[in-house]
């Protein structure tokens, strides 16, 4: 063999050693990348009951406390419903649909809600009466005015105690510091409780008593189309004593208010045998239809004050201008004018009252 020929030899076992090694490391790198990967390929539920039977071989107390999380009974020497369940797994989700979408989306709503308010406010102004007659039309007795005034302080103090306990430690804590939100909830929450009774019976009277003024009309579609005017437009949309918006605030008095309530009713007596996932579900629609009933509150505070001129008169001394009814309740200005001369409105001679609630729009 020549020496040209054993360089040849030599040099090819060179190459194929550096390829073997090449590839080696090629090989190594791709399996130590991979690996990690694999775990993707066994099913979630497969590789949870590994980790479980892991547990289960590391802490004998496992089964346990499996049993005590799934809400098991066992003994207790304390008597009283529920109380052989240590651990309701349910509260943890009732606490985060509270404390989230119960709390933000309301703290949303109602922030929107005034926002546009005050933008509509500083564009408009208001919706103003097209001139003042001077003449009074009886519109709201003693009686009704004193049910509302009633029922309506009533509202805005468990308004601002309710929420004050929902919203407490998003808003309140921050500004107030722990120890001043702790003296004002230990105060709110016995007011809210006592006044809530109050405040069902006189929203009871109050439904029962103008429930004949809200029952619905087909004009009544008109009034929401247009926006009740409150958007532009020429003309007066038709509407009877109560128009189309009062009667959507009443409506949702009725099923809000009512859902508010009695779910309140069962937050406030649980000896009535409610237990705790009762009591979790009462809260959260408790303070959901409690939510509801304040926007709508809210929309209506503005309408009837500095939103709609002349209509807080009717609810102050009884009447309102001929020109509030001519211009917002129309079909009843009517009714009223039926069978009237100049001298039966108030300020223009002696007057015989027009009636302040006619039954029969």
């Amino acid at each position: 063999m020549t020496e040209r020929s054993v360089e040849t030899v030599g040099s090819g076992k060179t190459s194929r050693r550096r390829r073997i090694f090449i590839w080696s490391i090629t090989l190594a790198l791709a399996v130590s990348m991979a690996l990690p990967l694999t775990a993707l390929l066994i099913p979630a539920s497969q590789a949870q009951e590994s980790g479980q039977q892991a547990d289960d071989k590391s802490n004998p107390r496992a089964d346990y406390w499996r049993e005590v999380r799934g809400g098991n009974a066992g003994y207790s020497a304390v008597q009283g419903q529920e109380t052989d369940v240590l651990i309701q797994s349910q509260g943890q989700t009732w606490s985060e649909l509270r404390d989230g979408p119960v709390l933000h989306l309301g703290l949303w709503g109602v922030g929107s809600i005034l926002v546009v308010l005050a933008i509509y406010h500083l564009m408009t102004g208001g919706y103003k009466l097209q001139g003042r007659t001077g003449r009074k039309i009886p519109r709201w007795p003693g009686i009704d005015r004193f049910i509302h005034w009633y029922t309506a302080v009533l509202f805005l103090v468990l308004a601002i105690t309710g929420l004050s306990l929902l919203w407490g430690r998003t808003l309140l804590i921050p500004i107030m510091g722990k120890e001043a939100f702790a003296a004002w909830a230990n105060m709110s929450k016995p007011i809210h409780d006592y006044l809530s009774l109050f405040f069902t019976a006189g929203l009871l009277v109050m439904l029962i008593k103008w429930f004949h003024h809200n029952i619905w009309k087909s004009y009544d579609f008109k009034w929401l189309v247009s926006g009740g005017g409150y958007l532009g437009g020429s003309g007066h949309p038709p509407a009877g004593f109560a128009n189309a918006g009062e009667k959507l605030l009443f409506y949702t008095l009725i099923f809000a208010g009512g859902a508010m309530v009695v779910s309140g009713l069962f937050l406030l007596f649980p000896n009535w045998g409610t237990d705790r996932a009762g009591m979790q579900l009462a809260n959260v629609i408790h303070g959901a239809s409690s939510l509801i009933c304040f926007m709508f509150i809210c929309l209506h505070i503005y309408l009837a004050t500095i939103g709609s001129e002349g209509a807080l008169e009717g609810m102050v001394h009884g009447e309102v201008d001929e020109q509030y009814a001519k211009q917002h309740h129309p079909l009843w200005y009517d009714e009223i004018m039926k069978g009237k001369t100049s001298g039966d409105f108030a300020g223009g001679g002696s007057a015989q009252p027009a009636p302040a609630a006619p039954r029969k729009e």
